[in-house]
């Protein structure tokens, strides 16, 4: 199997154009097998790259652990240079189908080489049952009480086209980052679980966050985390709609867009190597 091993800010992903590769058997299998970073290429996820009926392009992705999420933006960002280099859609806006519905990236480009990726997101998704979070009856869920492992923590819940829980801290560094992530991501009140991320606020413009995944655990950077992260911000009026959001591997800027209700995501994708995989 041919691959091609890419990262936005640090969160990477193994990227095979099934197209061409047609025989890759049980896919959550491949998935543990390829991410696994000992006896593996090393990876948060798998990607794929399938035809489709409704966009120009579709993608597949598959975590660490084989579950299947819906999106992923810094997975998104590294789909989108890879089909575009590849010429497999040699254009600079892209529709992709994913399970999160339609999503579309455009190219930076200065001259012949790619300086950056705009990924228009879509609206937030604020409907507690649509989220999904449990126990909570109006939208928007901003600075609710959970409890959680002994303690009660306000959470901010969205979806962008994926669930997650963000958490406002004062400092940190000083959160117990390793046992709150797990701990809410499988919470009862999530029954698809979900994404977690802690933020602290360092101005109306710039945050800085650390992100536990659902289904990888930690990682270095998510996009659609920094995204629920504006929304957030904005909605408990901690930010504006327009932010930096600091991730472990990098900066991604983000609007949410007062005008079309949609979240918009910029940042890097970088291929890293290319290899074959025996499978």
């Amino acid at each position: 199997m041919k691959f091609s091993k890419m990262h936005g800010l640090g969160n990477d992903f193994v990227i095979v154009n099934a197209l061409a590769e047609k025989k890759l058997g049980n896919l959550e299998e491949l998935a543990k097998r390829v991410c696994h970073r000992n006896f593996g290429i090393g990876a948060d996820g798998l990607i794929l790259v399938l035809p489709s009926e409704e966009a120009d392009i579709r993608m597949r992705i598959f975590n660490s652990d084989g579950s299947e999420p819906e999106m992923c933006g810094n997975g998104i960002r590294c789909f989108a240079r890879y089909i575009y280099q590849e010429s497999i859609v040699p254009k600079e806006v892209i529709r992709v189908e994913t399970l999160a519905g339609i999503i579309v990236p455009r190219l930076i480009t200065e001259g012949s080489l790619i300086s950056g990726i705009q990924v228009d997101m879509g609206p937030p998704v604020l409907d507690p049952d649509q989220i999904p979070v449990r126990g909570y009856a109006s939208a928007p869920v901003v600075d609710v009480p959970l409890e959680v492992d002994g303690q009660t923590l306000s959470i901010t819940a969205v979806s962008m086209g994926n669930p997650h829980c963000v958490v406002f801290v004062p400092d940190l560094d000083a959160v117990f980052f390793d046992t709150l992530g797990p701990k809410l991501e499988t919470h009862p009140a999530f029954p698809r679980k979900t994404n977690v991320e802690f933020v602290q606020v360092i101005n109306n413009e710039k945050v800085k966050v650390r992100v536990w995944e659902r289904g990888a655990g930690p990682t270095l950077a998510c996009g659609t985390g920094a995204c629920a992260v504006a929304v957030a911000g904005s909605l408990s009026g901690r930010t504006s709609r327009k932010v930096t959001v600091c991730l472990p591997g990098g900066d991604l800027d983000i609007l949410w867009d007062q005008h079309d209700n949609r979240v918009y995501m910029t940042g890097p994708a970088v291929e890293v190597f290319r290899g074959e995989f025996f499978i």
